[in-house]
This record gives C-alpha cells, sequence and structure tokens, in this order.
C-alpha cells in the first residue's frame, strides 16, 4: 500500500514508499497507460486524443513566446511524439527524451529519430535550451532535485522551463480525495500545489513567472476520478464535477492542473 506524506520543506506530497529504481518501470507496463499509446479504443481514449489534439495547438502557441533564435527545444518524457512533431512542423530545432521503449519508437517515427532514452539527458551539452518542457511529467521524476539541477544546466539563460502538474489544492481533488485519479500512486511520485512550486524553483534560482490553468483536464480526471470512486462509469456526474472544479478554479486559481512558466537566471 502506498500514502501521501507532505514535504516539510516545500510543502508538497511525497508518495510513501516510493518504488525502487528497478521496480518503477513494472507499474508503467499497461496497455491502459494512455500517454503510451495512440489506441483510440474506448470513449476515455477517445475523449484524450480528442483533448490532446486541441492542446497541441495550445502548447506550441505558449512555447513561441519564448523562442531564441535557433529555437530549440527539449521535451522531456515526450510519449508518443506529438508534441514535438507539431513543434518541428513550426520551425523549432527539436530533441526528445522518452523512457518508454514503445512509445519512443512511436515518437520516432513521427520525428525523423529526434528522440533518445532517459541516459541522453546527460549527454546533451548545458545552455543547449531555449525551452524545455514536461507534459505532465515532473511528478513521475525519480531523484527530483538532481533531475532540476539537469534542467537548469541545459537551458540557456533566461531559457523557460514549462512544466505541466496536477493540482492536489483543485475542488476535484478535494472532492475525489483519495479516489482522485490524479494521485495515480505509485507512478506519480510527487504532488504539487502553487505555493510548493515557487519554493521548489526559487530554491534553484529559477523563478515561477505565471501559471496558466488546463481547463480540460478537471473534466478527464473527473470523471476517471469517478469510476475509481464508483466501481463504474458515471460520465455525467464526472463532467459536472470538472465544471464545478473549473468555475470554483476562476476565483481561486486552483485548476485541476497547472501549468508553471519558469524562467532560468
Amino acid at each position: 500500500m502506498f500514502g501521501l506524506i507532505k514535504n516539510s520543506v516545500y510543502g508538497f506530497l511525497e508518495t510513501f514508499p516510493q518504488p525502487s529504481s528497478n521496480n518503477l518501470p513494472k507499474y508503467y507496463q499497461s496497455e491502459d497507460y494512455i500517454s503510451h499509446t495512440d489506441a483510440k479504443r474506448n470513449v476515455f481514449e477517445k475523449v484524450y486524443h480528442l483533448v490532446r489534439s486541441f492542446s497541441l495547438k495550445s502548447k506550441l502557441s505558449l512555447i513561441n513566446n519564448f523562442a531564441g533564435e535557433k529555437k530549440t527545444l527539449l521535451d522531456v518524457g515526450c510519449g508518443t511524439g506529438d508534441f514535438l512533431h507539431k513543434a518541428q512542423n513550426n520551425g523549432w530545432s527539436i530533441s526528445g527524451v522518452e523512457p518508454n521503449d514503445e512509445a519512443r519508437a512511436i515518437a520516432n517515427s513521427k520525428t525523423h529519430k529526434a528522440v533518445y532514452n532517459i541516459e541522453q539527458l546527460l549527454q546533451f551539452e548545458n545552455n543547449s535550451f531555449d525551452v524545455i518542457t514536461l507534459w505532465h511529467v515532473l511528478e513521475h521524476l525519480p531523484n527530483l532535485n538532481e533531475q532540476l539541477a539537469v534542467f537548469k544546466k541545459l537551458l540557456k539563460t533566461n531559457g523557460t522551463l514549462v512544466i505541466a502538474v496536477p493540482n492536489y489544492r483543485s475542488f476535484d481533488a478535494g472532492y475525489y480525495k483519495s479516489f482522485w485519479a490524479a494521485f495515480d500512486v505509485p507512478r506519480h511520485l510527487w504532488h504539487f500545489n502553487r505555493k510548493s512550486v515557487s519554493k521548489l524553483f526559487n530554491s534553484i534560482e529559477m523563478e515561477v513567472i505565471k501559471v496558466k490553468p488546463m481547463w480540460f483536464d478537471a473534466f478527464y480526471v473527473s470523471m476517471l476520478s469517478e469510476k475509481y470512486k464508483t466501481g463504474k462509469m458515471n460520465a455525467i456526474r464526472g463532467l459536472w464535477i470538472g465544471l464545478l472544479s473549473n468555475l470554483k478554479a476562476v476565483s481561486t486559481k486552483e485548476a485541476s492542473s497547472l501549468i508553471y512558466i519558469i524562467k532560468n537566471k
């Protein structure tokens, strides 16, 4: 059994106990782990891919605000490579990292073999990238402080780190509690809120300059949470809780998932 404990320094939650590096990969060995497949076998997968198609345009528009002269992009945990493919077609010089063999193979078929295994992170030259993105990836990474130090070195001075992570202070998280799908233990090792992200990056001389909501996540996560809670699909109820979460987030700023735009110093 896995539980959550609060980090006394930064305030995020940690999955406890954390799986060892040898055991962690087995929790991703499932055809149902959606970011590792292009399948559209059921309503969840069809909704996921429909939303992903829309979100790719939004993500590209976001990073275009931080393009340097060479438009160099690293996407960490790039899954099947759709975001990299979109960026490549829009003039970005791309690199990706993806530890899952099957997902990496699919990504390489879309990006002219621009995607590498995780070990490549230590092979890139320092100060190489204008933008580094982690779309729902940071919460999966073991050895968090070591990973952040690597990203900081790889970014150019004044480069931009863009991370998207679930927000355990959202309304839907509070409603579903232990059934909240975005806890996803033990695959999610860390569980963030706004204050903890700012404290974490301030500690390595990086600054959160903007936070943006991911509105679609509330609906998807709530539908999945409803299934976990009741044992059956209740899409209408899940959509209603997702809508409530988003409406409350308009004033509280505590959306189900948040995008943090972080500048290197």
